[in-house]
């Protein structure tokens, strides 16, 4: 396989290394997202990164972050990528590029516009498609020639360009040719350096088809403490150094501990992802399978990487910049060494849950030794070598809990300008640097003592602090007394010196220089999150109200149908934000609507009948039924009002089968609404004949008519099959006064699929187990059902229920994003605001409205977290024109799980807050119908 694909590339690609402009380099590449991060703090996060010691940054690019509409372009403002992109290079950053089409990420369906779920004949995403490799032309073609003007060789810093993104996780029909599609349009615009694709979980093949010129990478998501980690990695690293390629990591956990492993296995890139946290602005969040299944990602971008969303460099940073020391003291040694032979050395003593030793050969010579502690407690132990040779010479040396040393044995030290080599140490070598009048090497060990081997034949003469030196033939042995920072002063022929260091893990964790004469400078950071509070920053509020379940008043009109089966808003041109859905029932006479039935419909929906709040849900693009009471309807109104809000809280960024709204290619919005007027409980009475005494069109015409066929609660046959294959069938008549029915099989586990008057009415789905049998039924007529049922024994059946009802008609849609809720939010002002009013405040269930405040910056002009208190209530915060914040309170059945971030919490930023008064607006949405919502406080804690 090629490993680039042109031969100007000035990125080499071999086995054992990454080469750039000839030297090779270990990349420690961070995310680093500039669409989640203000532009006026890009600089200062890269400025950050290389501090902690980082040469890299991976950056995606949202194709639907630049095209919000189809054909409507935006490469301004956060949204300057090749600004972006200039900024890395002036900061001495390399850039693994990664344009999608698809990004994951997090961000609303994986950045794929919403506007091709509505093309038609409908688009095959990530797929050899016609249609699609169309669309991802026009994207590739405004976005690759940014990457071509900005990759390395041509002025820029951009080394790796990503194609798609962990394909093997979707289920590609024909991977090489989708692939290799997108290579040649890649090479068609002038990329020059590698492109590469990722896999997300292992499939090499199913995520790069092998195509000819796309180099293969892995993401690993492992427990950090998984005794068979450097296993795995090391057969991804000989399959991909068969094909002529390193083991590139583009995405891993953020623990340097886990880096350190990997670095172990040969891994010539090492990505953790999204050590930059930052802020999905606007209505950007996705929805994914983080939940049970379904959760909804937060606005606060933060998984705990070593940079905070507001800048705060936490712990791991530091961590991070001790690897990056050590990397970067060893240099192109390191980065072009070899694994192995992993057997030359063992472990004596306590080796419990130690893991290692595992060994890089050093180009030139020498070898690292790698350990890690996955324990909770520290172990100690000794290294044995097959040649006779032990590390220590005596005793054993201690790994501290959760611990990793890398330990140098047989290095030469001319690596350092220094004749002569380090034959062992049991301290971790971090520092090493030629200085004026000679070399420093600075060791950390985590407990007393320390021992390091040197083999020096210049020296003049020596002078130890804190430490004891044997000398013996040209061979010292160092060791450090006690807990105090160790420093030996060599003085070598020529004038020059060699300053050797031993301190504790801390000191080096924390130092910030090492001198010639041994100096440490140390510089312990102050990582309280918590500062001082205001409670206020100084805002007053006020509030306005809206009428409940209305809809915004500058909202655009989008739809308007008689019909009783809707279009996905995608197909209405409406791809982000809210939608208001107002219609009519028309009941029977003489019945009342026990309920309300709405089908394939997401994201969050809120529901009033009649004027009254029935509750909030997120059904996942699957149907959900809502109680009522008292709802009657209104003659003279055409029947039973009904309104729901919907939201649009974002597009999956991935793929999975188990909720319709969890798919790649799902759509937003309802389908219909049915206003139910029965609810019959159909569990009891079904006919049982075992499957295997049927074919399979005989279990599909089945309706157990025979006396002798036994009858039973559905599912209620005892077998002594442990995965019982049956058939259940049952016949009723339906009523002749609605026009819908639909079954819900509720709790229902293991493979059904149903049958309605012999016709196949599809699988039954346990997470969306609601089947709509309109089209099979005649009102007023009898119905034959038909279920075979495949299950574990014990595993539950549940309860069938019929909702029998009328559809809704009639219909007004309207829709609004950012634009149209600050309108209204002014008109409501204007005609609505009240006096300053102070927190707490409580709102009824299903009310809106709007809390109006201008705010200023911190002290220090960084801006603010706010963390928010309070129950059953939804808010999506504005800051000017920007929504900084999408939040959803504890309270409430209908709440999801919320995930990827700070829930309860949002950033201000700074640079933002540069006005005098900044405008604040929070549109709240009381979600909970047990239970008003109450906002109890807002907490700004400066940044």
């Amino acid at each position: 396989m090629s490993s680039h694909v042109h031969a100007e590339s000035v990125v080499r690609l071999t086995p054992e290394s990454v080469d750039i402009d000839g030297e090779s380099v270990i990349l420690l590449c961070a995310s680093l997202f500039y669409f989640r991060i203000p532009r006026e703090l890009w600089k200062e996060r890269m400025l950050q990164l290389k501090a902690m010691g980082y040469n890299c940054i991976d950056v995606y690019f949202p194709w639907n972050y630049h095209e919000p509409r189809e054909g409507e372009w935006d490469f301004t403002g956060i949204r300057d990528a090749e600004a972006f992109l200039r900024i890395a290079a002036e900061c001495g950053l390399w850039v693994v590029a990664r344009p999608g089409p698809y990004i994951c990420s997090e961000w609303d369906g994986g950045a794929l516009p919403a506007y091709l779920l509505a093309k038609e004949p409908e688009i095959k995403l990530r797929e050899y498609d016609p249609g699609f490799l169309e669309q991802v032309a026009k994207w590739y073609g405004v976005i690759l020639p940014i990457l071509r003007r900005h990759q390395a060789g041509e002025g820029g810093s951009v080394i790796l360009v990503q194609l798609d993104n962990e394909l093997d996780f979707y289920g590609c029909g024909d991977p090489e040719a989708y692939m290799s599609a997108l290579r040649d349009m890649a090479v068609a615009h002038g990329i020059k350096v590698p492109l590469i694709a990722c896999a997300g979980q292992g499939g090499i093949v199913q995520a790069t088809g092998l195509a000819q010129g796309v180099i293969p990478t892995c993401n690993f998501y492992p427990d950090d403490r998984d005794p068979e980690f450097e296993a795995k990695v090391l057969h991804y690293r000989a399959a991909l150094s068969d094909l002529g390629l390193p083991l590139m990591v583009t995405e891993t956990n953020r623990n340097h501990y886990l880096l350190r492993r990997l670095l172990s296995a040969g891994a010539k890139l090492l990505g953790p992802y999204l050590q930059v946290s930052g802020t999905n602005f606007g209505f950007t969040n996705a929805t994914n399978n983080w939940g049970r299944p379904l959760a909804f990602l937060a606005s606060d971008y933060d998984f705990g990487g070593m940079i905070s969303p507001e800048g705060h460099i936490r712990r791991e940073g530091y961590e991070g910049r001790l690897l990056a020391r050590l990397l970067q003291s060893y240099g192109p040694a390191l980065a072009a060494a070899a694994v192995g032979p992993h057997r030359l050395w063992s472990g004596e003593g306590d080796m419990r849950e130690v893991f290692g030793p595992f060994g890089l050969r050093l180009k030139g010579g020498g070898s690292l030794l790698f350990l890690s502690n996955g324990a909770e407690e520290a172990r100690s132990f000794a290294l044995r070598a097959q040649d006779g040779r032990s590390i220590p010479t005596a005793g054993t040396l201690t790994l501290t809990s959760r611990g990793s040393l890398i330990l140098p044995v047989d290095v030469p030290l001319s690596l350092w300008g220094v004749d002569g080599k380090v034959i062992y140490a049991t301290a971790e070598l971090y520092w090493a640097k030629p200085q004026d009048g000679g070399t420093v090497l600075a060791f950390h060990q985590a407990a007393d003592g320390g021992e390091i081997a040197l083999d020096l034949c210049d020296v003049v003469e020596f002078e130890a602090n804190a430490a004891a030196v044997i000398l013996e033939n040209d061979r010292f042995m160092i060791q450090r007394t006690g807990a105090e920072t160790a420093c030996i002063r060599f003085r070598l022929k020529g004038g020059r010196q060699l300053t050797v260091v031993i301190s504790d893990r801390l000191k080096a964790l924390y130092a910030e220089s090492v001198s010639l004469n041994g100096e440490l400078t140390v510089t312990e950071p102050d990582f309280r999150e918590e500062r001082l509070h205001d409670k206020g920053a100084g805002v007053s509020w006020k509030r306005s109200l809206a009428k409940q379940g209305e809809p915004a008043v500058q909202a655009q009109a989008v739809g308007e149908t008689h019909d009783s089966r809707l279009e996905p808003l995608e197909r209405l041109g409406v791809y982000r934000g809210f939608a208001w859905y107002e219609a009519k029932a028309a009941i029977p006479e003489g019945k009342e609507a026990a309920g309300v039935l709405v089908s394939k419909a997401g994201d969050v929906l809120s529901l009033y009948a009649s004027g009254r709040y029935a509750g909030t849900f997120t059904p996942g693009g699957g149907t959900v039924y809502a109680p009522l009471e008292n709802a009657r309807a209104e003659p003279d109104r055409g029947g039973l009002p009904i309104r729901v809000r919907v939201e649009i809280w974002g597009h999956s960024n991935f793929d999975d089968i188990r909720l319709p709204g969890l798919r790649l290619h799902s759509k937003k919005g309802l389908e219909s609404i049915i206003a139910v007027t029965g609810i019959r409980d159909i569990t009891s009475n079904w006919r049982m004949s075992p499957a295997a005494e049927h074919s399979a069109g005989d279990a599909a015409a089945f309706q157990a008519e025979e006396a002798w066929h036994p009858v039973v609660g559905f599912g209620g046959w005892l077998s002594d099959d442990p995965y019982p294959d049956e058939i259940y069938s049952k016949t009723l008549t339906t009523s002749a006064d609605v026009n819908r029915w639909t079954l819900h099989f509720q709790n229902l586990r293991g493979k059904a699929r149903l049958f309605v008057n012999g016709i196949d009415a599809g699988l039954i789905h346990p997470c969306d187990p609601f089947v709509d049998v309109t089209p099979h039924v005649v009102p007023g007529e009898t119905v034959h059902l038909t279920v075979r049922l495949q299950r574990m024994m014990g595993q539950s059946a549940g309860r069938v229920i019929l909702y029998e009802g009328v559809s809704a008609a009639d219909y007004v849609i309207r829709a609004g994003e950012e634009p149209e809720l600050l309108a209204s939010a002014g008109t409501e002002a204007a005609q609505d605001l009240q006096e300053p009013i102070q927190l707490p405040i409580a709102m009824d269930p299903g009310a809106v409205g709007w809390l109006h405040g201008v705010v200023g910056n911190s002290a220090a002009g960084k801006g603010w977290r706010v963390h928010v208190a309070g129950t059953g209530l939804k808010l999506t915060v504005f800051l000017n024109e920007t929504i900084v914040g999408r939040l959803w309170l504890p309270g409430g059945a209908g709440r999801p799980v919320m995930t990827g971030g700070s829930s309860d919490s949002f950033y201000l930023p700074g640079p933002w807050l540069d006005r005098k008064e900044a405008r604040l607006l929070i549109y709240l949405e009381a979600v909970d119908p047990q239970a008003s919502g109450r906002l109890e406080a807002l907490d700004f804690i400066p940044v």
